[in-house]
Formats: structure tokens, sequence, C-alpha cells
């Protein structure tokens, strides 16, 4: 009788295992930990850089254990906020310029700041927390993108990074580039 009691429940037990592994799941990815602000310009996204250019360019790729929670690079103000329709490449290719986005052009100390939230394959949802017209502190959550995607940032002016590509930066911690001879505060 005992042997049938225990094999009763393991057939109750099995539906539910599939379902507690994604809530699992569901909880590591939509986690948002608190992180203290670093110095200078800082990452505005967890996850692996792809591209740190001389232009002033710089792209985080945001695999699906990284948090997906964006940040201000900067202290500024939103000027423009835009979502653009389009694909869903994989985040981590060159096409995936052509994918669904939010452009947030921020009016920051050093010059305009354009960041570029790029949905990926799995990724079909662009959270924004801000709207035009907010201020912003460094380091702020303005958004989330769901399930693998990328952030880009164009950075104007006199400024040079301190990370490479295949360097790990977390959001809002990591300083990514300096200002002219040095770092923005």
């Amino acid at each position: 009788m005992a042997g049938a009691v225990a094999f009763e429940l393991s057939w109750l037990l099995l539906p539910g295992l599939p379902l507690g592994i994604a809530f699992l799941f569901l909880i590591v990815f939509f986690r948002d930990p608190e992180r203290r602000t670093g110095r200078g310009i800082v990452s505005p996204a967890d996850g692996r850089v792809l591209e740190a250019d001389a232009a002033g360019r710089l792209v985080v790729f945001m695999g699906l254990s990284n948090v997906h929670v964006n940040r201000a690079p900067l202290d500024g103000r939103i000027a423009a906020m835009t979502h653009t329709p389009g694909g869903h490449a994989p985040a981590y290719r060159p096409d995936a310029r052509r994918n669904e986005r939010v452009e947030t052009v921020l009016e920051t100390p050093i010059g305009p700041v354009t960041l570029v939230q790029v949905a990926g394959t799995v990724a079909r949802r662009i959270v924004t927390y801000r709207a035009e017209g907010d201020r912003v502190k460094k380091g702020q959550r303005i958004g989330m993108i769901r399930f693998g995607s990328r952030v880009e940032v164009t950075l104007p002016g006199d400024v040079r990074f301190v990370v490479r590509p295949g360097d790990r930066v977390r959001a809002g911690e990591t300083t990514v580039a300096e200002v002219g001879r040095g770092l923005v505060r």
C-alpha cells in the first residue's frame, strides 16, 4: 500500500516539475538587483561588450543569464524617445541593427548621448520606465528588454573607452568611458 501511495504521489508531482523549473527561470531572469553607481560613464546594460570604437559607439549584448534592466549611463534629460518596429535577428549579430528598437536621446553635461535598446530573437518587448522630458540620474533604471537583446550607446565628442570587445560589464556599475583627460563624476 505504501508503494502505491508513493507511486500516485510521483504522478501528481511530475506535472509540477516543469512548471517549477519555468517559475525559477522567470525569477532569475526578471531579477533587478540594487547597484552602486560607478564613476565616469557607466554601462547601460549587463553583458558582454561587442563593440567599443573610436567613433564613440558602444554595443553590449545581454544573454539570457544577464540582468535585463537598463540604466542611464550619465545624468541627463530625455530629449527624445522613439520606438521603431523591426525584425528579431539574434542580438549579437550586426544585422540586429534592423531589429525592433527604442532610441532614447539624453541631453547630458557632455552633449547628446543616444541609447538604443534593441530586441533580439526571443525578446519581443521593450519596456520603457521613463518618458520624454524626464530627468534621469546616472545608474537610474530607464527600461527593460525581455529575453536576450542588446543596448547600443553613442557618445559625443572627446570620449575614450576603457572597455574592449569581450569584456563583461554591469549596468550602472562598470565604468565604460572617460571624457577628455578624466572621468565624469
